[in-house]
C-alpha cells in the first residue's frame, strides 16, 4: 500500500491539458464560418472600451482563466520551482492571445483587449492561489493524499479521474439523456442522410431507461475500478455527484422551477436497474468489470444515437436562453459527443496488475 509520500501524481498536468482544449474549444465555437474579414489580425489591441459590455462579461473571463493558472502552477512546480508561477501566467495570457486572434476568422466571435486582458488576469489570480494551495494536488498535499488512500496507484489512475470529471461536465447540458453520452445523431444524418426517427413514448421510454440503465453502470464500473478501497457505500455516495450536477444544470441554465424535469419514469426505472447491475458487477473480477464496462458504455452510445427527439423534453427547455451560456452549451456538447470514444480505448488497454489490485 502506497503511503502519503508516494512520488507526485501528474493529475494536475492531465487536468491542466484537458483544461487548456476545453477552454480553447469554447472560445472558437461553434467553428463555423472561417473567413478573412480583411481587418487588422492585431487591431482589436489598441481598440477603445467596447460600447456594449456588462459586468457579467469580466467576471466570467476572469474566472474561466483562473483554473488554468491554479491547475499549471503545481503541474510545473516540480521542475520549475518558483519560475512556475510567471510561466503559468504566460501560458494564460499566450492561449487568450492565440484565441483573440482566432477569432478575427470567425464572424459570430468578436476578438476583445478586454477579454484578453480579463484571461490574463484570472491566470495571474489563479497561479498566485496556485503557488499557495496548488500542492494541494501533488506532493503529499491534502488532496493528494485522499487520492492516495482512495484511489489506485498509476498514471491510468490519473487519467481515468480526468476522465469522470469530464463525464460529470457533461452532465451539466440540460438538452441530454440522462448518462446519455456520445450523440452523433446529427452528424450521422448529415453523413448518411437519415430522416430522424419518429417519437413513439413507449419507446421513448425504453431508450431512455435503457441509456440511464446502461451509461451509469459503464461510469460506475469505471470509478469503482479506480478505488483503493472496494467500499459499496463509498460507490453510492460518489454516484450521488452526478445527480446533483444534473439537478443543478437544471435549476441555474434552465429555470428553478425546472430543477427535476429529467426525473422521469424512464430515467427513474434506468436508474434502479443499472444500480442494480452495478451492484452485482461489483463482485466479478476487474478484467471481466472492464469488458462489461465497455459492452454498457457501446450498448448505450448505440441507444443514444438511435433516440428521437423528445417533443416533451424540448418543450420544456423551450424558456431556456442559452445567452452567456451558449459557448459552455456547445462545450457540454462536445465533452459528451466524444467521452465514450476516449472512455473505451481506456477501458481496452492493459493495466499493470498493481493498478487492478492495489
Amino acid at each position: 500500500m502506497s503511503s502519503p509520500h508516494s512520488p507526485r501524481s501528474p493529475l494536475a498536468l492531465y487536468l491542466a491539458i484537458a483544461y487548456i482544449l476545453l477552454v480553447a474549444y469554447a472560445s472558437l465555437h461553434p467553428f463555423t464560418g472561417w473567413r478573412d474579414t480583411g481587418a487588422p489580425v492585431l487591431g482589436f489591441l489598441p481598440a477603445a472600451w467596447p460600447r456594449y459590455y456588462t459586468g457579467f462579461d469580466l467576471v466570467a473571463n476572469i474566472l474561466a482563466y483562473a483554473p488554468l493558472g491554479f491547475l499549471l502552477v503545481p503541474a510545473l512546480q516540480p521542475r520549475l520551482g518558483a519560475a512556475a508561477v510567471p510561466l503559468a501566467v504566460l501560458i494564460g495570457g499566450s492561449l487568450s492571445f492565440g484565441v483573440e486572434i482566432l477569432q478575427n476568422f470567425l464572424p459570430s466571435r468578436v476578438p476583445s483587449n478586454i477579454d484578453l486582458a480579463c484571461n490574463t488576469l484570472g491566470a495571474a489570480l489563479g497561479a498566485i492561489a496556485g503557488m499557495f494551495w496548488g500542492r494541494a494536488l501533488t506532493d503529499g498535499g491534502r488532496l493528494h493524499r485522499l487520492r492516495v488512500r482512495l484511489v489506485t496507484r498509476g498514471h491510468g489512475a490519473d487519467f481515468g479521474l480526468v476522465l469522470l470529471g469530464l463525464w460529470l461536465l457533461a452532465q451539466l447540458n440540460p438538452e441530454l439523456l440522462l448518462f446519455g453520452t456520445g450523440d452523433l445523431r446529427a452528424l450521422l444524418r448529415v453523413l448518411l442522410e437519415l430522416p430522424p426517427l419518429p417519437y413513439s413514448a413507449p419507446r421513448f421510454a425504453v431508450i431512455e431507461a435503457s441509456v440511464a440503465a446502461t451509461g451509469l453502470l459503464a461510469a460506475g464500473l469505471i470509478a469503482w475500478l479506480l478505488l483503493r478501497r472496494r467500499s459499496r457505500s463509498l460507490l453510492a455516495a460518489l454516484l450521488l455527484a452526478p445527480l446533483a450536477v444534473k439537478a443543478f444544470a437544471s435549476a441555474v441554465l434552465v429555470n428553478a422551477a425546472q430543477f427535476a424535469h429529467w426525473i422521469t419514469p424512464g430515467n427513474t426505472a434506468g436508474l434502479a436497474i443499472g444500480a442494480a447491475l452495478l451492484l452485482a458487477a461489483s463482485w466479478l473480477p476487474p478484467l471481466a468489470q472492464r469488458m462489461l464496462a465497455g459492452l454498457a458504455l457501446l450498448f448505450a452510445t448505440v441507444l443514444v444515437n438511435l433516440a428521437p427527439e423528445n417533443p416533451y423534453l424540448t418543450a420544456s427547455l423551450a424558456v431556456w436562453q442559452q445567452g452567456h451560456f451558449l459557448n459552455f452549451n456547445g462545450l457540454t456538447k462536445l465533452v459528451s459527443s466524444l467521452w465514450p470514444f476516449a472512455a473505451l480505448p481506456y477501458l481496452m488497454l492493459p493495466r499493470p496488475r498493481q493498478e487492478e489490485f492495489a
